[in-house]
């Protein structure tokens, strides 16, 4: 192997498969070459950087195995490629057939739409064909005019019929078409698993080959550098033998040497002891001297010490006395400190008995005010229901005699004046105003506000037994009242959880702004005002709105589905009202059929009340979307049943 070579085994490699490394080596490799150049160019000696024969020897099963790992590397590299090509394949047809398919459904849906355009087109033409026909009073042309609405409608439905057609034909096409690549897909598979086997023997083959030839290196290697050892061995011996020689010829030397030393300090330390002795006396009476100094000095300060103590000692005494003073002004504080606390927890035993009387005060006029709130909306429903019977009453009489009046001022024209007589205009009815026109809106107007509501539930000025008296409030109400509020009201208590559930989980609805402005606040106090913000975005303004809200987040009972069924449709209960105004004479069986069926729903509400259970948190999101998409068809359904009232109204008229 070439110094070239040996010098990029230490360093990154160009056959690495990291990018970053075979740039460094070639980065490498190019400043070497301009550094051999140089030292060429110098005339400096290149031998030196040939490796020892024993290196040449070791870098032998390195090689070998860079080859063996280069080889196996290269074919695993093919193999994987040649697997690999298949899934590559599929996946191209896979890509063409997704395009297809795009565009297949991009031409499905032009269809959809331009069928569903022209279908709206000719269900309008329909419909308005349908209104013409109600001016027609001859049968025969109200025959042909149905003949032809039915032509049309067969005409429709055919259209439609050939839309299905052609889908379902490219269903079966579609089918026909998965089951030719599921038969694909199998060949692939084989094909796969049969390369793969066919490159797991040529790996397995590839590999004992290279392992025999790694072994043959290491041996070849391991021979070599024994024989190379054995020859190190047996020059560093020789070496040791030389150097332990001339060692003890030194040895010898250094002693001979420090023999002749020790004689002469000898001699220089006897004379230096003399001379110290004579020193050290001389110190020794000078330190006597320095020692009767000390004596008096200790003296001196053993009665200095002792007149300190006594001044410290009368200072204690003087210390003592102030103690005891202070003590006995602690405790005459400390008796005065008791009667204030005393008078403290009389005061405020004081207060909390004011604040809870206050508190009752306040439960109970608010109780006495809901009382009077749902006897007033009772009284003015039953109002409004007289009211509503003597208006239909009195536009009965109304008609009866303006059909008399049209029928006598016919007969003197036709009979009496021979004159031609015209119809006179009667849309006049059409201007009355309608019955129920704000009915609703008085009622929300009345219904205390949700915040109001939700805060009262929150402090705990609303409880169970409130909650309670006015479901048995509703049970005695009128019919018109009990439908509005067919649901079973919730125990204070659950509402509050409910509440408190969706201000924890409803955060997305509150601006950030908001939640900043609210860091301050207390938590009660954000939880109101988060409340606040919630309703608002949601549309909720009265105590209905809540109870409706609350039914949304109480699991169903599994025993009993079919009273855990969501609030009843609006649709239904205008359909009811409908066929109410239709049979006047029908109305106080239902209203007796209704208080049995609103009993009914107050034993029932109390026996769900008692076992009411809440939804998980994170199903919190997925009931205020479904509240919300019943909030809205909940007022489309009303919309369309004032339309309906109102058309039914003009027809009675005309």
């Amino acid at each position: 192997m070439s110094s070239h070579d040996e010098e990029e085994e230490d360093g990154p490699s160009v056959d690495s498969l990291i990018a970053e490394e075979r740039i460094a080596a070639r980065r490498l490799r190019i400043q070497r070459r301009l550094e051999a150049a140089r030292r060429q160019a110098s005339g400096e000696d290149t031998s030196q950087k040939k490796p020892v024969d024993s290196e040449k020897d070791a870098l032998k099963s390195r090689k070998q195995m860079e080859e063996s790992r280069q080889r196996l590397l290269k074919l695993k590299t093919d193999g994987t490629e040649l697997v690999t090509n298949v899934s590559v394949a599929a996946d191209a047809r896979e890509a063409m057939r997704r395009l297809e398919e795009e565009e297949s459904r991009r031409q499905r849906n032009e269809k959809l739409e331009a069928e569903a355009k022209s279908a709206t087109e000719k269900f309008e033409e329909i419909t308005k064909k349908w209104e013409y026909s109600l001016s027609k009073e001859i049968p025969q042309d109200l025959h042909s005019m149905l003949v032809e609405q039915k032509t049309s409608c067969d005409a429709m439905i055919d259209e439609k019929d050939k839309l299905i057609h052609d889908f379902q034909q490219e269903l079966k096409g579609r089918d026909d078409q998965y089951v030719k690549d599921l038969k694909r897909a199998a060949e692939d598979i084989d094909l796969i698993i049969e390369r793969e086997e066919e490159q797991i023997k040529q790996l397995t083959k590839a590999y004992r080959e290279e392992v025999t030839q790694i072994e043959k290196a290491f041996a070849t290697e391991r021979a070599e550098l024994l024989a190379n050892n054995k020859k190190k061995w047996e020059t560093a011996m020789q070496q040791r033998n030389d150097k332990e020689n001339e060692y003890m010829d030194a040895r010898r030397k250094r002693v001979e040497d420090y023999e002749n030393q020790l004689q002469t300090l000898r001699v220089q330390d006897a004379e230096e002891y003399n001379m110290v002795k004579i020193k050290l006396e001389t110190d020794v009476q000078i330190l006597e001297q320095q020692l009767q100094q000390m004596k008096a000095t200790y003296q001196l300060n053993q009665e200095k010490l002792e007149y300190n103590f006594q001044v410290l000692k009368k200072r204690d005494e003087e210390n003592t006395i102030t103690k005891s003073q202070q003590k006995r002004k602690i405790t005459r504080l400390q008796d005065v400190l008791n009667n204030l606390k005393q008078k403290l927890s009389k005061q405020e035993k004081q207060y909390r008995e004011e604040n809870q009387a206050l508190t009752d005060d306040y439960k109970r006029i608010t109780e006495q005010f809901r009382e009077l709130q749902k006897k007033y909306r009772h009284f003015q429903a039953t109002d409004q229901k007289k009211f509503e019977d003597i208006w239909v009453m009195n536009e009965e009489q109304v008609r009866d005699l303006v059909k008399k009046v049209c029928d006598a001022d016919r007969i003197i024209c036709e009979q009496q004046l021979g004159l031609p007589w015209e119809p006179h205009d009667l849309e006049v009815f059409d201007k009355l105003p309608g019955l129920n026109k704000g009915l609703v809106e008085q009622e929300r107007e009345q219904q205390p506000s949700a915040t109001q509501v939700a805060h009262d539930i929150m402090t705990g000025v609303i409880t169970d037994e409130d909650t309670v008296r006015q479901d048995q409030s509703v049970v005695s109400g009128s019919i018109k009242d009990s439908e509005s509020r067919s649901q079973p009201k919730l125990p204070a208590r659950v509402i509050k959880s409910i509440l408190e559930l969706v201000c924890d989980e409803s955060g997305f609805l509150v601006e950030s702004k908001l939640n900043k402005l609210l860091a301050p606040l207390d938590k009660d106090e954000q939880s109101l005002m988060k409340l606040d913000a919630i309703f608002a975005a949601l549309g909720i303004d009265t105590e209905d709105d809540i109870y409706v809200l609350a039914q949304y987040f109480v699991k169903n009972d599994p025993e009993n589905p079919e009273e855990a069924d969501q609030p009843v449709n609006d649709k239904e209960k205008d359909d009811v009202k409908i066929a109410d105004e239709d049979k006047p004479e029908k109305q106080d069986k239902q209203e007796v059929e209704g208080e049995d069926v609103m009993s009914e729903k107050s034993s029932v509400s109390t026996r769900k009340q008692e076992t009411a259970k809440l939804i998980h948190p994170n199903d919190v999101v997925a009931a205020l979307r479904t509240f919300v998409e019943d909030n809205r068809q909940t007022q489309k359904d009303t919309k369309r049943h004032t339309v309906k009232v109102e058309a039914g109204s003009t027809k009675q008229i005309g």
